[in-house]
C-alpha cells in the first residue's frame, strides 16, 4: 500500500489496476464489460423512443396544424376522400369499448383473483395458474377471430341485431383479453400483504370475506388499482382483434349494438392505401394514441412510487 500510495499523479489508476491480483483481473474485466454492455443497450433503448417520438411529433404538429387542431380532434366527420379528418367520433368510440371492457373485465378479474389467492384448493390453483398465463399469451388475431365466428352470431340473433359486430361484441372481447392483466398482478398484490392484517382482523371477529375486502382489499389498493389501469392501456391500444369486430363505421354509437371504430382499427384499415394528408392524418390518430397510453404509463409511475 506504501509503493502504491507514492506513486507520481496520473499514475494512480496504472497503479491500482497492477495491484488487483491476477486471479481477480478476469473478472474485473468481465464486470467492466457488462458494465459497457448494459451501458449501451441502454442507450439505444432509449435513442429509440426518443426517435420514435420525434418521427411521430414532427409529422403529426404540422397535420394538425393545417387541418385545424379543434376541427381534428373534436370534429365528428371522418371522411378523407371528401377532405374531413375529424377524429371524434374514433375517440368516443375508443373510449366506448374501452369503458365497455372495464365494466365486464374488473369484477371479473378481481374476483377471480381472489378466489386464486384465498380460496381455490391448490389442485385448482395448479391448473388455473397455467391457464391464466396461457390466455396472456394468445395472440390478439386470435380472440378477434373467436368473437367474430362465435360472439357475432351469437349476439346478432340473440338481440335480434342487424350485425353482431357491434359496441357490445368488442367490449366482451377487450373485457377477455384484459383478463390476465388485472388477475395475475391483483393476485400478487393481495399475497404480497403481510398475513399479519388477516390474521389480526379475523381475530377481532371477522368473517373471511370481511377481512379481505375491508381489510385485505385496502392494502392492495396499489397494485389492484395498477392492474386496473394496464389492463385500461391494453383495451384502449388493441386493433387486431378490435378490426374483426367492432363494424367500422366512425360514427358515435346510439346504443350498445351499434357499430363503431377505434383510432388503432382505423389505422389498421386505411394505412395500406392513404397517401398525402390522408397518410399524415393517420400518424396523427397515431399520436393521439401514443399520448393516451403515455398518460395511462405515468399514471402507473405515480401509483408505483406512492407505494415505495
Amino acid at each position: 500500500m506504501k509503493d502504491i500510495q507514492k506513486q507520481q499523479p496520473g499514475q494512480g489508476g496504472a497503479a491500482a489496476a497492477a495491484a488487483i491480483p491476477a486471479a481477480n483481473r478476469s473478472a474485473y474485466s468481465r464486470e467492466l464489460a457488462m458494465r459497457i454492455l448494459f451501458a449501451v443497450a441502454a442507450a439505444i433503448f432509449i435513442l429509440v423512443v426518443l426517435v420514435i417520438c420525434v418521427y411521430l411529433l414532427a409529422t403529426a404538429i404540422p397535420t394538425i396544424a393545417e387541418i385545424g387542431f379543434v376541427d381534428f380532434l373534436f370534429g365528428t366527420t371522418w371522411v378523407p376522400s371528401a377532405g374531413y379528418y375529424g377524429v371524434g367520433t374514433l375517440i368516443v368510440g375508443t373510449a366506448c369499448a374501452t369503458a365497455g371492457a372495464l365494466v365486464i373485465g374488473v369484477p371479473i378479474g378481481l374476483l377471480v383473483a381472489v378466489f386464486m389467492a384465498f380460496y381455490c384448493p391448490r389442485p385448482v390453483y395448479r391448473v388455473m395458474k397455467p391457464l391464466t398465463n396461457i390466455l396472456a399469451g394468445i395472440p390478439s388475431i386470435v380472440y378477434g377471430y373467436f368473437g367474430l365466428k362465435v360472439l357475432v352470431p351469437l349476439i346478432q340473433d340473440m338481440f335480434h341485431a342487424k350485425s353482431g359486430t357491434c359496441l357490445l361484441t368488442t367490449a366482451i372481447v377487450l373485457g377477455i383479453m384484459i383478463l390476465p392483466t388485472i388477475i395475475s398482478i391483483t393476485e400478487n398484490a393481495l399475497r404480497a400483504v403481510p398475513k399479519s392484517y388477516y390474521e389480526g382482523t379475523i381475530a377481532l371477529g371477522a368473517t373471511k370475506e370481511r377481512a379481505i375486502f375491508r381489510t385485505i382489499f385496502p392494502a392492495a389498493k396499489s397494485g389492484t388499482v395498477t392492474s386496473i389501469i394496464l389492463g385500461l392501456g391494453r383495451a384502449f391500444g388493441e386493433t387486431a382483434a378490435v378490426v374483426f369486430i367492432c363494424g367500422n363505421s366512425p360514427a358515435i354509437p346510439d346504443s350498445l349494438l351499434d357499430p363503431i371504430r377505434t383510432l388503432s382499427s382505423n389505422i389498421a384499415l386505411e394505412m395500406g392505401y392513404a397517401t398525402g394528408l390522408h397518410r399524415e392524418a393517420l400518424i396523427a390518430c397515431a399520436v393521439v394514441l401514443f399520448v393516451f397510453i403515455l398518460i395511462i404509463t405515468l399514471l402507473v409511475m405515480l401509483l408505483r412510487r406512492k407505494e415505495k
